[in-house]
This record gives C-alpha cells, sequence and structure tokens, in this order.
C-alpha cells in the first residue's frame, strides 16, 4: 500500500520505465526514502548500542549509516546519469549508475571488514551487555522497517533494472539477519558469561562482507561487458528482419552504455543484384526503424545476398542442412559459389579463434595452370590466376577477426569452391576441425568434386 502510494505520487508515468525522466524519478524516491529511513535506524540503534553497551548493536548502527551514505551515492548517480551526453561522454552518463553501485558494494565490505575487527577484539575481552525490555522491543522493531524497504527497493529495481538498486535491496535482506542475530545474542548473553556479543558481531560482519561481496560481482560485470540480454538480441534481429529488404542479420554486437542505453553494429543480408542506393536506403530505413521501437542505435553493415540465382539458393539450403544436423544454432552467412580461377565476390578469408584453426584440406597435390589460390589468414588475399585479381578481408571485422597460421590452399581449373562463414558460440565443445569434416562430407554427397572453404567466426551475443 505505502510503496504503491509513494510511486503514484513521485513517479510520472510509472509504467514506463524506460523513459529517462521515470528512471529518474524511480531512483530519485528509492534512494531519498532508503536515506532517511537509514538515518533514523542509525540514531536509533547508536543510542541504544550505548545504553546497551552491545558491540553487535553499535556495528548494526554504524551498518545503518553506511546505508544511509550509499543511499546519498545512489541519489547522485542517479542524477548523473540522466544527464545527457556532451563533447566528452558522446555517449551519455549511463554507467555512473554502474559506478554508483560499485562504491556502494565497497562501501559495504570496508564497514564489514572493521565490524569483523572491533568483534574479534571482543570476543577477546569480553564486556557485559544489559538491555531492558523497553529497548529490546524498540530495537526489534527495526526489522520490519527494513523489511519493508527491502520489498520496496526491490520492487524499484526489477521495474527499472537497476543493478545499484539491487545491491541496495540485498542489502536490506543482510540487515535483516544482521539485527535478528544481534536480538538473539543479546537475550542469550543475559543467560550465559560466554562472549556471545563478540561472535554475533563476527557473524553480523560475514553477512555483511558477503554481501558486499556479491554486490561487487553483480556490478563489475557491465562495467566490464558483459553478454547482452538474448531478449534483447532475439528482439533486434526479430524487428530489423520485418523491415523490407533485409534477408538476414548476423555478426550482432551490443555494446551497453548504462541501463535502457545500447548501441549495436550487425550485418544485413540485403540483394546484391539492387543498386546501391536502394541497398542504403533500405539499411536507412532499418536503422530508424529500431531507434524508434527500441532502446539501441544501431548501425547496419550491408552484406550483399544472392536472392536470384537458383543454385547459390539450392547450395545454401544444402549448407544450412548441413550445419543444423550439428546444432541448428550454427548460423552461416556470406555463401558463395564459384568455380576455381573465379575470384569469389564477398568472400572474406578471415578465422576467428586461430588457437583451434588449420587450413581446410587440399583438393588437389599443388597448384598448376589456371589453379586458384585461397588464403586461411586475415590480411591476405585470393588470388586467381585469370587476371590476378585480389579480394582483402573485409574490415568491418577487424574487431573480431585473429589472423590464423599463413598458408593457402590450392585447387584445381575447374573444381567447384563453396566458401562460406560459419558463426559458433565462443568455447564450443566441437573443434573446427571437426566441424569442418563433418559439413565437407555432407556437402560433397552431392559433390564429389567439391571443394568447401568455411570461415570460422565466433560470436559477441
Amino acid at each position: 500500500m505505502l510503496s504503491s502510494f509513494l510511486i503514484k505520487v513521485f513517479v510520472p508515468n510509472p509504467k514506463q520505465p524506460d523513459d529517462p525522466s521515470c528512471r529518474l524519478a524511480y531512483g530519485m524516491l528509492c534512494g531519498l526514502v532508503t536515506l532517511v529511513i537509514n538515518l533514523l535506524l542509525f540514531g536509533l540503534k547508536l543510542v541504544i548500542g550505548i545504553i546497551s553497551g552491545s558491540i553487535a548493536i553499535a556495528a548494526d548502527a554504524i551498518n545503518n549509516l553506511s546505508d544511509a551514505g550509499s543511499a546519498m551515492i545512489t541519489v547522485v548517480g542517479f542524477k548523473l546519469a540522466a544527464k545527457h551526453a556532451d563533447a566528452e561522454h558522446p555517449f551519455g552518463h549511463g554507467r555512473m549508475e554502474y559506478v554508483a553501485g560499485l562504491l556502494i558494494a565497497v562501501i559495504i565490505v570496508a564497514v564489514g571488514g572493521n565490524f569483523l575487527k572491533e568483534s574479534i577484539v571482543r570476543i577477546i575481552r569480553p564486556q557485559p551487555v544489559e538491555m531492558p525490555h523497553s529497548l529490546a522491543y524498540l530495537y526489534g522493531a527495526t526489522v520490519l522497517v527494513k523489511l519493508w524497504l527491502m520489498f520496496f527497493t526491490r520492487r524499484v529495481s526489477r521495474a527499472i533494472q537497476s543493478a545499484a538498486l539491487g545491491a541496495v535491496a540485498f542489502d536490506c535482506l543482510s540487515d535483516i539477519l544482521t539485527t535478528g542475530i544481534v536480538l538473539i545474542s543479546v537475550a542469550a548473553a543475559r543467560y550465559s558469561t560466554l562472549p556471545i556479543d563478540g561472535c554475533a558481531g563476527t557473524v553480523v560482519a560475514i553477512i555483511v562482507i558477503a554481501g558486499g561481496i556479491n554486490s561487487l560481482r553483480n556490478i563489475i560485470n557491465p562495467l566490464l561487458g558483459e553478454r547482452p540480454d538474448p531478449a534483447l538480441v532475439d528482439e533486434l534481429r526479430r524487428r530489423l528482419l520485418a523491415c523490407p529488404g533485409i534477408h538476414g542479420i548476423h555478426d550482432v554486437i551490443v555494446h551497453n552504455y548504462g541501463p535502457g542505453t545500447y548501441f549495436a553494429t550487425a550485418h544485413a543480408e540485403v540483394d546484391r543484384d539492387g543498386d546501391l542506393v536502394t541497398m542504403h536506403n533500405i539499411l536507412e530505413a532499418a536503422e530508424l526503424e529500431i531507434a524508434r521501437t527500441m532502446p539501441v542505435r544501431v548501425i547496419l553493415h550491408c552484406d550483399p545476398y544472392a536472392t536470384a540465382d537458383p543454385q547459390t539458393r539450392l547450395w545454401r539450403q544444402r549448407c544450412e542442412d548441413a550445419v543444423h544436423d550439428i546444432d541448428r544454432h550454427l548460423v552461416i552467412y556470406d555463401l558463395s559459389l564459384e568455380p576455381a580461377g573465379d575470384v569469389t565476390s564477398g568472400s572474406t578469408a578471415v578465422t576467428v579463434n586461430a588457437s583451434d584453426s588449420t587450413a581446410a584440406p587440399s583438393d588437389a597435390a599443388s597448384a598448376g595452370t589456371g589453379s586458384a589460390t585461397f588464403p586461411t589468414a586475415a590480411g591476405s588475399t585470393a588470388a586467381a590466376n585469370s587476371g590476378g585479381t585480389a579480394a582483402t578481408a573485409d574490415a568491418s571485422n577487424a574487431a573480431s577477426i585473429s589472423a590464423a597460421a599463413d598458408s593457402t590452399v590450392s585447387v584445381p581449373a575447374g573444381t567447384p569452391i563453396l566458401h562460406f562463414h560459419l558463426l559458433i558460440p565462443r568455447n564450443y565443445p566441437l573443434s573446427q576441425d571437426a566441424i569442418r569434416t563433418k559439413v565437407t562430407r555432407a556437402l560433397q554427397k552431392y559433390d564429389p568434386k567439391l571443394h568447401v572453404h568455411i570461415d570460422f567466426m565466433s560470436s559477441f551475443v
């Protein structure tokens, strides 16, 4: 009830969390509520700790003070994250929210370490703890306050997908456990001479440190650059494939510049028989459509796709069948079918994960007159005897390409050459040699003389 009331009063359009103004309002509300509650709890617990002489309660009070400082960082982080892009930060300030969450987690770990030290001292030199029943009931009531705050911050963090507020919600849970343990230890101390207060403080400190480390792990991942949400990538692919003129999407790369702020690049397959202006307009329209319907700014690279040639379509289907017999999630693209001696169009000769790559097996012992030479190393050229024309590696793939060993494969003149790229997940269980062998055998059932040239690429999503 109270949570819904606060959201209704202070958050405009609460059902549109992708709206920057809505996100800012959510973050500011949650941060200020957390700040006020933790300051009140700090004052109350500090007084109770001083009166009772309990190190565990005093440590719990300082824990609430650190939570108040964390809430202040959260407020400042959301405010800075909402700033528009400027000359020095052309991608905006969205990652400031992650930085705020990182500072919160560091504070939690530091405070937990201090608690641990003081609690060990209290175990070595125990002191008596006395708490009137009225103060014990008052201290216990703080659990209910933290319980409400945990549900409130968790609700907001899920609504706006905020890692910083997720860390605050987890910290509230650790505070509840902390207060419960301290309350039990104070009650038990009345009936024992053992250093229960110091032991309880040690347990509290370990809980606090563990929570801070967990928050650190969750927040560092997006700062380092983690795999994007598969649902976001699937939606991006679906919307791009729905755009007129686009027949396929691959090589998707997504960069996260803060919650709800994404920049992406992708290769879009368009009809190679169209003119350049038409291809440009197709990609431009698709980029604008994505910018209008998703929190993603996408830049598309044009990949020519043979839609009219029945022979190319037939071999593409055969390739897909052969690859999908291994794994239906593997993707082929940039397929070309050429006789040896001709230069293949759009066949980029590069290999990802070079440590697992070897040259494709040669169909001839040596290259004689009229033979075609194809590379297996990034940056080398595909030279043909008919004119010595060369095709260089596509520069748009440079960020995802590692050079393989410098070697070439010679193919006798007249041998059909099927060349395509195969997109595989990183750390795939099958080696590239095993995949190449399986696919080649499957395709050579249709033409025993066929030479299959596969360039392996690793996915970023």
